[in-house]
């Protein structure tokens, strides 16, 4: 008789804790879907079957919501990233490459990737969703590839360079790929088509090796 009392009890405490990551499920596909702006927290309660009560239990606000779902699918995963970079023994051309490739593979190929094009396309109607975003993604990313880099010009393995200018060089592909995937890749022709990690590799290697056979010394200053 007592297994019988339990048993729904154990179901809602179940219930309980899958609510918060239910939410952050909804939210993400809606806040994708339509935006910040047009996401409102009841159609998130019902995606996830639950109140718009229960959803502030857990969320006061959808800002608070969205700072969630960032956290969940992207800013915490910088520290794992980083275990992998102190972790790796190959050559920093090889770690960069690994490291675009696998950012597509953990977030790009995920329903994550459309987080980039909603603050971007958001920001100046949310400045806060911005200075989020810019603390806890775009600044710790900036960190990781700066660190890449750095190891490379410590190991003798990459030329100096201007280290910030460099890491937006690094970013802007990917970007690129975020915002294509996201807006005309779903329309354009068969012949227009990216395939994503065909172009990830591309730019990889223009960006180790340039695009000319010999280095070109004519964009040096002359000497005084």
């Amino acid at each position: 008789m007592p297994l019988i009392e339990e048993a729904p009890r154990q179901r809602r405490e179940r219930r309980k804790e899958a609510r918060p990551g239910e939410l952050l499920d909804a939210a993400l596909t809606l806040f994708v879907e339509k935006g910040f702006a047009a996401t409102r927290v009841e159609e998130v309660a019902a995606a996830a079957g639950v109140s718009k009560g229960t959803l502030f239990l857990y969320f006061p606000s959808k800002e608070e919501l969205f700072k969630a779902v960032v956290r969940e699918t992207i800013a915490g995963r910088f520290g794992e990233w980083n275990e992998e970079l102190d972790a790796f023994e190959g050559t920093s051309a090889e770690l960069l490459r690994y490291c675009m490739q696998a950012w597509w593979e953990r977030i790009g190929m995920t329903a994550a990737s459309g987080i980039t094009k909603l603050v971007m396309s958001e920001a100046g109607m949310f400045p806060e969703i911005a200075a989020f975003y810019q603390q806890e993604v775009i600044g710790p990313g900036h960190d990781l590839l700066r660190r890449i880099l750095q190891r490379g010009m410590d190991r003798g393995e990459f030329r100096p360079m201007e280290l910030e200018y460099a890491v937006y060089s690094l970013i802007a592909p990917m970007i690129f790929l975020l915002m294509w995937k996201h807006s005309m890749a779903p329309c354009c022709p068969a012949s227009q088509r990216i395939e994503p990690v065909a172009f990830i590799d591309s730019q990889v290697s223009l960006l180790l090796n340039g695009m000319l056979t010999t280095p070109d010394n004519t964009h040096k200053s002359p000497t005084p």
